[in-house]
């Protein structure tokens, strides 16, 4: 495959990734064939992934609004993937034109492009790393010098942490990022499931494995459990379109369809 002006040296054109796959469900352009090709075998198998895709990124924007309505002007974007429009610092942003955030992504194409994207906005800036690696993300000089952790954080792993190799306990992952966190932080994630008991689901699962990022799906209680340490806010752990729905519409007459679990929890 013959290798784009704009794609960083190293970065692996020859396998898909997860955000390059994730630009290409919501109809952006940072991709590379080999996604596209891997994306269009995932829509045949499994037709809702496009949907679940903008159902992910609406819930993103909720949570993200609900924060800002509690006071959090500062945000820690995990996964943070390709940033197409209506990402984070767009949504706070128009609220609040002083929120700061800092995006973590370990795809070098993710991070080129919010480089760019980025380059004229101070309050806004990409760091190349895994969010596993929790001690160089809280660590980063681009951390520190954007967040204040003397004040609350709005921490935000939205369909990431499925992507989490096997080998890695999100548990103990997500326990370090709750120690940085001040009191008052927030916490918001989506996380694909298995208990909807869908093909779709399966079939996600089994595409994704060819990609550099396999999938882990989970149930609800370990889904759950990722919130220890924070309290849940109404109405808890749902299906994506019932996390404050904008109108009964969002909800539609099948939620579970949307195939992922999300919450949004506060520090103690």
């Amino acid at each position: 495959m013959e290798r784009p002006d704009w794609a960083p040296k190293d970065v692996d054109i020859e396998k898909a990734s997860a955000a390059r796959l994730y630009d290409y469900f919501l109809g952006g352009s940072y991709n590379f064939e080999v996604d596209r090709a891997l994306g269009r075998q995932i829509e045949k198998a499994a037709p809702g992934v496009p949907e679940f895709a903008f159902l992910n990124r609406a819930y993103l924007r909720r949570a993200v609004r609900f924060m800002l309505s509690r006071g959090v002007d500062q945000f820690l974007d995990l996964g943070s993937g390709i940033p197409t429009a209506g990402n984070v610092h767009e949504i706070a942003q128009n609220t609040n034109p002083d929120a700061r955030v800092v995006y973590v992504d370990n795809e070098p194409v993710a991070v080129a492009h919010a480089d760019l994207l980025l380059e004229d906005n101070p309050n806004a800036v990409a760091i190349e790393a895994d969010l596993q690696d929790y001690a160089t993300v809280l660590g980063h000089e681009k951390t520190r010098g954007l967040l204040d952790f003397s004040r609350p954080i709005g921490l935000l792993a939205v369909a990431v942490l499925h992507f989490l190799p096997a080998d890695v306990d999100p548990y103990a992952v997500l326990a370090e990022y709750h120690r940085a966190l001040p009191a008052g932080s927030y916490f918001a994630l989506s996380h694909l499931t298995h208990d909807v008991g869908s093909d779709q689901v399966d079939q996600i699962i089994r595409l994704y494995a060819q990609s550099q990022n396999p999938i882990i799906a989970r149930g609800r209680d370990d889904i759950a459990a990722m919130f220890t340490g924070f309290d849940l806010v109404e109405p808890g752990i749902v299906f994506t379109p019932l996390w404050h729905p904008e109108s009964p519409e969002d909800v539609g007459e099948h939620p579970d369809r949307s195939g992922a679990f999300v919450g949004v929890g506060r520090k103690r």
